[in-house]
């Protein structure tokens, strides 16, 4: 079984009740449901709330897969770590120690159906425990003793010629479950990344974010949705 995982906190210092503020005409987390629901691929969607605004919104979709799982209070602190909700649901339910556990962020609304499937085939592919979303950025990194990280100086490469980095763009993470219990972290073991395109390594946490992500949507997710076949065209001059 492939169990996808979204946490939904009540609260949010930067943007109070960001996981069901309009992002593109729909509440946030409608968009990594709408991508989880139409995989063949994803078995269960939860998510774990402690709001029931939260739960009314997401139950009103009306999608066959998601349930809401009722957080604890204490596992929904600012302080509260995402392990710790996700060790209380998985305490709480009877899975497989082999099910798959796929750790979505609301934030990261670019997410499409295919990530979720090209990861999930990847991840048996690599013959690895666990694998992480990533995007390569092609940006020169330095530390703070001013020492480049990701390339020599004196011999600057071409922007098309540069490799690049892979960073974590906290899209999702994929575990058994099993090792989650284990290790009691989202990831362990033998870990594999799975690189999405560049413009999703956008993830929603403050004010600026948000205007930039509905602009990579409309851009890249939503534009092939968006044109119709023109039938009729009429113009008064």
């Amino acid at each position: 079984m492939n169990i996808a995982f979204i946490p939904a906190r009540c609260n949010s210092k930067s943007i109070p009740f960001k996981n069901i503020k309009p992002f593109c005409n729909k509440p946030l987390i409608y968009w990594n449901l709408i991508a989880l629901e139409e995989s063949s691929m994803i078995d269960q969607i939860v998510v774990a709330t402690d709001c029931n605004s939260i739960k009314q919104v997401v139950e009103d979709f009306g999608f066959s897969k998601v349930r809401v799982f009722e957080r604890s209070e204490v596992n929904a602190k600012d302080e509260s770590s995402t392990e710790s909700v996700i060790l209380e649901f998985l305490d709480a339910e009877d899975f497989k120690d082999k099910d798959l556990f796929i750790l979505v962020q609301a934030t990261s609304p670019l997410t499409q159906t295919k990530d979720f499937e090209n990861a999930l085939v990847q991840m048996v592919n690599d013959e690895a425990d666990s694998l992480l979303s990533c995007v390569r950025v092609k940006r020169f990194i330095w530390d703070d003793d001013n020492m480049p990280i990701n390339y020599d100086y004196r011999r600057r490469p071409r922007r098309q010629d540069f490799r690049g980095i892979l960073v974590e763009n906290g899209a999702f993470y994929i575990n058994t479950v099993a090792n989650i219990v284990s290790f009691k972290n989202r990831l362990s073991g033998k870990i594999s990344t799975y690189e999405m395109e560049e413009y999703k390594y956008v993830e929603i946490d403050e004010e600026d974010d948000w205007i930039v992500a509905e602009q990579l949507m409309r851009r890249y997710n939503l534009a092939k949705e968006d044109i119709k076949e023109i039938k009729v065209f009429l113009s008064d001059v």
